[in-house]
């Protein structure tokens, strides 16, 4: 089993926001900040179930990844990665992590996605 490189995302790791740059089909770079979480070498993101960065990761998992401002200016450099959305049932890591990391504003969050009828999906990138 290949070892996860465990400082490949350490730069994101004072950081409250990132930037996750998807690709479109045509090959157009898509970048969007993020709340992130990491854990076990890898980053997790939560999301609504119908944003755009889900239908591009599901047609292609290559992305970026770097820190950056609640606006979306980087703060550093990009971090090749790979990214999938999780199955049913492989979501409660990526929810515990982000739990943790945003406590009571990701719960404010959570209620009023929760309140809306929203649905969400969770990305887990991995190391390029």
């Amino acid at each position: 089993m290949a070892q996860i490189d465990q400082s490949k995302f350490s730069a994101l790791s004072t950081h409250q926001y990132a930037n996750l740059i998807t690709y479109r089909k045509s090959g157009e770079a898509v970048p969007t900040p993020i709340w992130f979480a990491l854990s076990g070498g890898k980053v997790y993101v939560m999301t609504s179930k119908n944003a755009g960065k889900v239908k591009r990761i599901r047609n292609n998992g290559r992305v970026l990844i770097g820190p950056s401002d609640m606006r979306g200016t980087p703060r550093g450099e990009t971090i090749d990665g790979v990214a999938r959305v999780l199955g049913p049932g492989e979501e409660t890591l990526a929810k515990d992590v982000l739990d943790r990391k945003y406590g009571l504003f990701k719960a404010v969050f959570d209620f009023f996605i929760t309140l809306s009828g929203g649905e969400r999906d969770w990305i887990e990138i991995s190391p390029a």
